[in-house]
């Protein structure tokens, strides 16, 4: 952006707000901060804040958690029991914090796209739920300052505009301290900061933290003769909230609702995961191909029992599409 359209665009800013147009003045303010910062495409969009566009359907998530969340009864049952709490609490104390922990692929962004389907009728693609990437976002410790300053203002712009606002983050591992002080004060109890109520709005934080702890104790369990969903949140939640050493010295860990343990997948995941995805490719899911797919292109561990999948779900769409382009000789849509 020049000089320019730098002064255009601050007049402009400026007309708006004299005005007493505080709602296209955060959208225009919107759009500048994607285009600067996030390099974020802009796209049109007629969504307003109201239930027309935003509005809770429970029996919708509760569906969708079942059907698509592979092997992970902590986090559904929790997730279903979080969001509904807050979607029906006219006059909530807090805003919603949930950290959810476990190895890659094990469906941690899935869940977040599952709550964004079932009370935002654009999905991911609303303007009232902001991603962020820790490692792409904020990548460069020397401008800490920088991102906690301009996030700050992301916040307080969009929540302003739009009460029921998401920010998920992903990465908190790799997030700087610095940054991770520019979302606290927005998380907490309290009544109102400059006129406004932050206590409608959702935050998820999506970590690898406490992963090598999440899998021992699911693979102790296994090992012992427990059925996997006899693991329950209390097996796991106090030490999650302790390996996030970021939080505790930040004072995140306190506001937090939920640690949300992602287990491991075992093959039976796997071969479910599959079918999603043989369907997903027009074709028929077949259990007995799935079966022999799950052992054909994923890789399990520990080394001698392989009872995990090393990856989770995560590669299962690029290499079956592979494998059946290889093997099979037909092309996938």
């Amino acid at each position: 952006m020049n000089s320019s359209n730098r002064k255009h665009l601050v007049v402009l800013l400026l007309l708006l707000v004299c005005t007493g147009r505080t709602d296209a003045f955060f959208r225009t303010f919107k759009d500048w901060f994607d285009k600067l910062t996030l390099s974020t495409p802009i796209t049109p969009s007629n969504e307003e804040c109201n239930e027309d566009w935003n509005s809770f359907d429970g029996k919708g998530l509760k569906a969708d958690l079942k059907r698509r969340l592979f092997g992970q009864h902590i986090a559904a049952e929790v997730i279903m029991e979080a969001v509904n709490a807050l979607m029906n609490n006219d006059n909530p104390k807090k805003p919603m914090v949930l950290s959810l922990h476990g190895i890659s692929g094990t469906g941690k962004n899935l869940a977040c796209e599952l709550i964004v389907k079932n009370i935002y009728k654009e999905g991911m693609d609303s303007r009232f739920v902001h991603f962020f990437n820790a490692a792409i976002h904020f990548p460069h410790i020397s401008q800490v300052e920088t991102y906690k300053s301009q996030l700050q203002h992301w916040i307080r712009g969009n929540v302003t505009n739009c009460a029921r606002s998401m920010f998920i983050f992903d990465e908190m591992d790799k997030m700087h301290a610095g940054v991770i002080d520019g979302i606290n004060p927005f998380l907490d109890y309290q009544n109102k900061l400059d006129g406004v109520s932050y206590s409608n709005a959702i935050y998820i934080f999506l970590s690898n933290n406490g992963s090598t702890f999440i899998t021992q104790t699911t693979l102790d369990s296994l090992k012992a003769g427990k059925e996997r969903e006899k693991i329950k949140l209390k097996d796991m939640e106090t030490t999650l909230s302790l390996s996030c050493p970021l939080f505790i010295y930040r004072g995140v860990s306190n506001v937090v609702d939920f640690f949300i343990p992602f287990l491991p997948l075992e093959r039976r995941h796997i071969v479910q995961c599959i079918m999603v995805e043989m369907k997903a490719m027009g074709r028929k899911p077949e259990h007995e191909m799935a079966c022999e797919l799950a052992d054909e292109i994923v890789n399990y561990f520990p080394t001698d029992e392989k009872f995990f999948s090393v990856t989770g779900c995560k590669r299962i769409a690029s290499r079956l599409r592979f494998y059946i382009k290889q093997v099979v000789g037909s092309d996938v849509v």
